[in-house]
């Protein structure tokens, strides 16, 4: 079962197409987008974890969040469009989208009332999934990114969580959510390692 906001990826990706032109007119290659991109995430992720009481920056968290997909799609929409594909261009979009999460996600362990062990287990079990898309590719098919709970989906859970932070929600919603995103993260991997399987006979 592919249930997951990647699926709506190519449409997001039509809109981003006058963003595309730009960066490429300014001669800006996808490896320093991608960097760029997870240098931004990595101190908006410093700022969560020196000051996760500010209210303001867990209301930007889910922004901050769109902007990241935005600019994860361009890279590999640049490569693409400019002939600039190349095997460290992958390396760095995996390597940059697990240190993206553990610095924007780790933080919300700092804040009172959730419980850290829920924080940092979504975090491992998310890094775990995407591991097995990769290790499908390994295996000889197909990078996998099947849901319920990929990259845009933890996204979309992960914005709503800073939601209920900057609005004070009471740990029982808090807690409860990343009970969800941890179940959902375990049908995850459940459905990559069976989609996999299933491509390879």
């Amino acid at each position: 079962m592919r249930i997951s906001v990647y699926q709506l990826k190519p449409r997001f990706q039509q809109l981003l197409q006058p963003v595309l032109q730009s960066l490429a007119r300014w001669g800006i290659s996808p490896n320093q987008l991608t960097v760029g991109t997870t240098a931004l995430m990595l101190l908006y992720g410093v700022a969560l974890a020196l000051y996760p009481g500010c209210q303001a920056l867990w209301y930007g968290l889910p922004l901050v969040l769109l902007v990241r997909m935005a600019l994860n799609a361009l890279d590999g929409m640049l490569a693409n469009a400019t002939g600039q594909k190349t095997p460290l261009g992958a390396m760095l979009n995996e390597l940059c989208d697990l240190v993206s999460d553990a610095a924007l996600y780790l933080p919300f362990a700092l804040v009172p009332g959730i419980h850290a062990g829920l924080v940092v287990s979504a975090v491992v079990v998310a890094s775990w999934a995407e591991c097995t898309g990769l290790a499908a590719l390994a295996a000889g098919t197909q990078r996998r990114f099947d849901g319920p709970m990929g990259k845009s989906d933890r996204a979309v859970a992960f914005g709503l969580l800073g939601l209920l932070v900057a609005s004070a929600a009471t740990p029982g919603w808090t807690n409860g959510l990343l009970v969800l995103v941890l179940a959902l993260l375990g049908w995850t991997l459940r459905n990559r390692v069976r989609a996999a399987l299933r491509a390879l006979g």
